[in-house]
């Protein structure tokens, strides 16, 4: 955990919903009032959160004890109790909602993605995440992905270069796409990976005589141009595969010989699972 980032985050996000008070809390609930909740599991899943949901309660009030039970990533069923939570019945409350938005986001990515791995077992093929994130989240979103299994591709624009479409089109093709992004990197004097989408065999060929990449997306490739690709780069770089790739074919994508697969899905797009915070008599 990127302690730094994590506690800048809460502190964001705590000023964005407390703002000049929690006036529910503090209009109902005498000053002093000692509380215990329990964070009660209402679906079947991957847990992710737990140690972001320590940080956060250690920030609102650091004399909340917290106690539990199961960690992150393992599965987690409906009445599974996650962690007990003890101390100050306001502060409590002021970090319920922070608590259980994030854990719920991050363990839906992380059930989505530990199913994906589990679909890949047996083969070579690992899953990536995308940029394809929730603004202000990113970093949970893919801490949640590694919790589930997956690997994360490139945090952000400044991490890797990534030569897409629009990058080719504008540079003049994918020649000088290439050998501009390499007079950068030493102009630049930046460790940078770099990495060219494909769209076609044509492009394929491009990339592989003009070289200076590490690794290779292939996108939108059926099944056999993918292991067609695959077999004709040779191991020579790496190779993704991206494009039209869901949950019902993303074994035989796997299946191709890719390094990896690339699913935006596993950001973008999943269900959060149902958790609760439930005050404890």
């Amino acid at each position: 955990m990127d302690k730094l980032l994590i506690d800048q985050f809460i502190l964001s996000s705590l000023n964005e919903d407390v703002g000049d008070g929690d006036h529910t809390s503090l209009a109902t609930i005498p000053a002093g009032t000692k509380g215990k909740a329990k964070l009660l599991v209402k679906d079947e899943g991957i847990l992710a959160g737990v140690e972001l949901a320590l940080e956060i309660f250690h920030i609102v009030d650091a004399s909340l004890k917290v106690t539990t039970f199961l960690n992150d990533s393992e599965k987690i069923k409906p009445k599974d109790i996650a962690f007990e939570v003890e101390g100050d019945a306001q502060n409590i409350l002021k970090a319920e909602r922070l608590v259980l938005n994030c854990m719920q986001r991050m363990s839906g990515i992380a059930t989505k993605t530990r199913e994906i791995v589990d679909l890949l077992q047996g083969t070579n093929t690992k899953v990536l995440d995308t940029r394809k994130t929730t603004p202000g989240m990113r970093y949970l979103e893919k801490w949640a992905v590694r919790i589930g299994g997956g690997v994360n591709h490139r945090f952000g624009l400044y991490d890797m270069i990534l030569i897409k479409d629009n990058h080719v089109d504008y540079s003049g093709g994918i020649r000088q796409a290439i050998e501009n992004a390499q007079q950068y990197i030493v102009t630049k004097n930046k460790k940078l990976a770099i990495e060219i989408e494909v769209r076609n065999f044509d492009e394929l060929q491009q990339v592989l005589q003009t070289g200076g990449i590490n690794r290779i997306l292939l996108d939108n490739f059926n099944f056999d141009d993918l292991r067609e690709a695959v077999k004709i780069i040779n191991g020579r770089f790496i190779t993704e595969a991206s494009g039209g790739i869901t949950i019902d074919n993303i074994r035989e994508y796997a299946c191709c010989g890719v390094d990896y697969i690339s699913v935006g899905a596993l950001t973008h797009s999943v269900k959060s699972l149902d958790l609760s915070l439930k005050a404890v008599g």
